[in-house]
C-alpha cells in the first residue's frame, strides 16, 4: 500500500495519541491530588494505573478520592492546564510547520539571514555613513520591506542598493503591498509614477509630514491645481540630454522597441536638433512646436550655428532641404511624437511661470520631498513628459551621488508603477545595472513579462530581468512560457515517498525518492493574492507574504488621512466639472 507525502507522519499517529492521553492523565492525577491536599482532605495520591484513568474520564472522581467533591478534583486539573498546554502547543506547532514546510530547495530563514536582523543592520551601516554612529536603527533604516517569509517569518528586507522588478497581475497587491509601503517608508526623496490615484491618496498627507509634496498632474488624475512647473528644456543643452528627451517622446508612441523604423529614427534625430536649438536659444516649448509646424523656418538652424553646433545644424538643414515627401514624413512623425504638448493644459506644466515655483530635480534628490508623476494611458497621454521628468530626476540623483562620494545618503526611492504605460524610459534596462550602487532604490512594476517585452524588446527585457537584484513574482502570471522558465529557475527537489506492504509473513516499510519541480508552473500561476515568489541575487528562491499597508499597526491614522485626501479630490473634481459646465 502506497502513501502520499503525508503518509510519512503515519508512524507518529499512535505515539501522539498515547502522549495526549498521558498528558490528560497527569493533569487529572496531579490536579486531583493537589486539590484534595489543599482542600484539607489530606495527601492521597491514587495509583497511576489505567483503571484509575478510566474512572476519572468517566466522572468517577469520588471513587478515586472518597469524600472529596468531584468539582474540586476537576478544578485542580484545570488549574494545572497551562503547565501542560505549553509543550502540547509547541509540539502541535512543530507538526504544523512540518506539514507546511516548503520544498527543500526553497530558501528557509537560515538561507535568508542576510536580509534580516543584525545582518541587514550591518549592511545598512556600511552603505550609509550617516548611520554608522546611530546607536539603534529603525527597521526602515535597514532596508526596503519585502514581506514575511512563509510560513512563519521572519521579516525580509532588501538593501537600498538593490534594484527591484515586480511582475503581478492587476489587483494582485502591487499598490497596497509594494508601492504604498515603499513610499510611506522611504527614508529620503521619493519619485512615483502612476496612471491611477490610489497610491497618491494613501501616501500624500503622510509624505507631506516629512517634506514638500510636488504633484505633476497635467491630465487631472487627482484634479490637482497646477502649483509647479518644470523646465523641460533645461537638460537639453547637451547632445545627450536632448537625445534622451527626444527618445522619451518617441518611445511613448512606439509600441515595440524592437521595431524602430526609418521614420521613428529620423523623428528622434529631428526632435534632438530642435530641443538643442531651443535650449541654447532660450526658446520656450511653445516656440519649438512652432518650428516643428513649419519645416521652412530657419530659426532652429541659425540658433544651432550660433551655439557652435555646426554638425547638428547641417543635419537639420539637410532634413529640411531633402525631398519634400521625405521631409514632410519626418516632420509629421515628429509632430505625432510630441502631440501631447499641443494640449495647453499639458504645455502649461512645462512652460516658465513666474507665479509658481519651479521644480528642480537637482534639489529634489537631496532632501525628503516627494514627486508624484501622474498620467493617463492611451491617446493624449503625457507619457513622454512623465518619462522625461522621471529620467531627469534619476540622472540628477546619479550626479548628486557622484558628488557625495558614490551613494546618495539618505537613498532616493523611485517607484515606477505602470512603467510600461506612463514611464517608458528607453534605456531603463541599462540604468538598472548601476542605479543601486548610487543609492537609488528603483522598483519597476509591470503586469507581465510580455508587457515589458512590448516596451523594451526581448533583449531589453532580458537585460532588465538580469540586472534586477530582487524580483517579486506575484499572483496571476498567465504567460505559460515565462512561468515555465521561472519553474525551471526554482529547480527540482527530492520527494520522499514511503511504501507499506503487508503479507502473511508480516508487513514492511520502504522509502523511495523521486525528483519533482519545487514549484510547478501551475502553482506559480496560482500563487494566492498577497503572496509572491522572491528571486534575490545570491540566495535560493523563497515564497513570501506581502505586507499590505492597511494591515500594519499604524494603518488607522493613514486610512483616515487617505479618506480625507479622497474627499478633497472629490471636491476638486466637482469644482472642475462645475467650472466646465458654467
Amino acid at each position: 500500500m502506497r502513501r502520499g507525502a503525508g503518509g510519512d507522519l503515519l508512524p507518529w499517529l499512535i505515539p501522539g495519541l498515547a502522549l495526549v492521553n498521558l498528558a490528560v492523565f497527569v493533569l487529572l492525577w496531579l490536579g486531583g491530588t493537589l486539590a484534595a491536599a489543599l482542600g484539607g482532605y489530606g495527601w492521597r495520591p491514587p495509583p497511576f494505573r489505567l483503571d484509575v484513568y478510566l474512572s476519572l474520564l468517566g466522572g468517577g472522581a469520588e471513587a478515586v478520592w472518597p469524600g472529596v467533591p468531584p468539582a474540586l478534583v476537576y478544578a485542580g486539573a484545570v488549574a494545572l492546564l497551562p503547565l501542560v498546554a505549553a509543550p502540547v502547543v509547541a509540539g502541535t506547532r512543530a507538526v504544523v510547520r512540518r506539514l507546511a514546510a516548503q520544498p527543500s530547495n526553497l530558501a528557509g530563514a537560515a538561507d535568508l539571514r542576510g536580509m534580516t536582523g543584525k545582518a541587514a543592520e550591518a549592511r545598512a551601516r556600511e552603505l550609509r555613513p550617516s548611520l554608522r554612529d546611530v546607536p539603534r536603527l529603525r527597521p526602515d533604516d535597514t532596508g526596503n520591506l519585502l514581506g514575511d517569509l512563509l510560513p512563519s517569518g521572519p521579516e525580509l528586507r532588501s538593501s537600498y542598493e538593490d534594484v527591484e522588478l515586480d511582475l503581478m497581475a492587476p489587483r494582485a497587491g502591487k499598490s497596497t503591498g509594494i508601492a504604498v509601503p515603499r513610499v510611506l517608508r522611504a527614508p529620503g526623496a521619493v519619485l512615483l509614477t502612476s496612471n491611477k490615484s490610489d497610491v497618491y491618496l494613501v501616501t500624500r498627507r503622510e509624505r507631506a509630514r516629512v517634506g514638500r509634496v510636488w504633484t505633476f498632474d497635467p491630465q487631472g488624475i487627482v484634479y490637482s491645481e497646477r502649483d509647479m512647473w518644470w523646465d523641460m528644456l533645461g537638460g537639453c543643452r547637451t547632445l545627450e540630454g536632448a537625445r534622451r528627451l527626444a527618445g522619451h517622446f518617441v518611445s511613448s508612441v512606439n509600441d515595440d522597441a524592437s521595431k524602430k523604423d526609418f521614420w521613428i529614427a529620423a523623428a528622434q534625430n529631428t526632435l534632438t536638433a530642435l530641443f538643442l536649438a531651443a535650449a541654447h536659444g532660450g526658446a520656450t516649448v511653445g516656440e519649438m512646436l512652432g518650428w516643428l509646424a513649419d519645416p521652412g523656418d530657419r530659426t532652429p538652424i541659425d540658433l544651432l550655428r550660433d551655439a557652435g553646433l555646426e554638425a547638428m545644424a547641417d543635419q537639420l538643414q539637410g532634413t529640411v532641404r531633402g525631398a519634400v515627401q521625405t521631409r514632410d514624413g519626418i516632420y509629421e512623425t515628429s509632430r505625432q511624437c510630441v502631440a501631447c504638448l499641443l494640449d495647453p493644459e499639458i504645455l502649461a506644466w512645462v512652460s516658465p511661470d513666474p507665479d509658481r515655483p519651479e521644480f528642480v530635480p537637482e534639489e529634489h534628490v537631496l532632501g525628503r520631498d516627494t514627486l508624484y508623476l501622474l498620467s493617463k494611458d492611451g491617446g493624449g497621454s503625457a507619457a513622454g513628459v512623465i518619462a522625461g521628468l522621471a529620467d531627469a530626476v534619476v540622472r540628477a540623483g546619479v550626479v548628486a551621488a557622484e558628488r557625495m562620494g558614490g551613494r546618495l545618503d539618505p537613498p532616493m526611492t523611485a517607484v515606477l508603477d505602470e512603467a510600461a504605460n506612463v514611464c517608458r524610459i528607453a534605456d531603463l534596462p541599462d540604468l538598472y545595472s548601476h542605479l543601486g550602487s548610487r543609492g537609488i532604490s528603483v522598483v519597476t512594476l509591470l503586469q507581465s513579462y510580455r508587457q515589458g517585452v512590448r516596451v523594451w524588446g526581448d533583449a531589453g527585457m532580458d537585460a532588465l530581468w538580469s540586472a534586477a537584484t530582487v524580483k517579486l513574482l506575484g499572483a496571476g502570471l498567465d504567460d505559460a512560457d515565462f512561468v515555465d522558465k521561472v519553474a525551471r529557475l526554482v529547480g527540482q527537489h527530492d520527494v520522499r515517498t514511503p511504501t507499506y506492504s503487508r503479507s502473511r509473513d508480516g508487513s514492511s516499510r520502504s522509502v523511495s525518492y523521486r525528483q519533482e519541480q519545487a514549484l510547478p508552473a501551475d502553482r506559480i500561476r496560482a500563487l494566492p493574492k498577497g503572496t509572491a515568489l522572491l528571486l534575490a541575487t545570491g540566495v535560493r528562491p523563497a515564497v513570501i507574504r506581502l505586507r499590505p499597508w492597511f494591515k500594519e499597526p499604524d494603518a488607522a491614522p493613514i486610512a483616515a488621512a487617505a479618506k480625507a485626501e479622497a474627499q478633497a479630490v472629490t471636491d476638486r473634481a466637482a469644482a472642475a466639472w462645475r467650472q466646465r459646465a458654467g
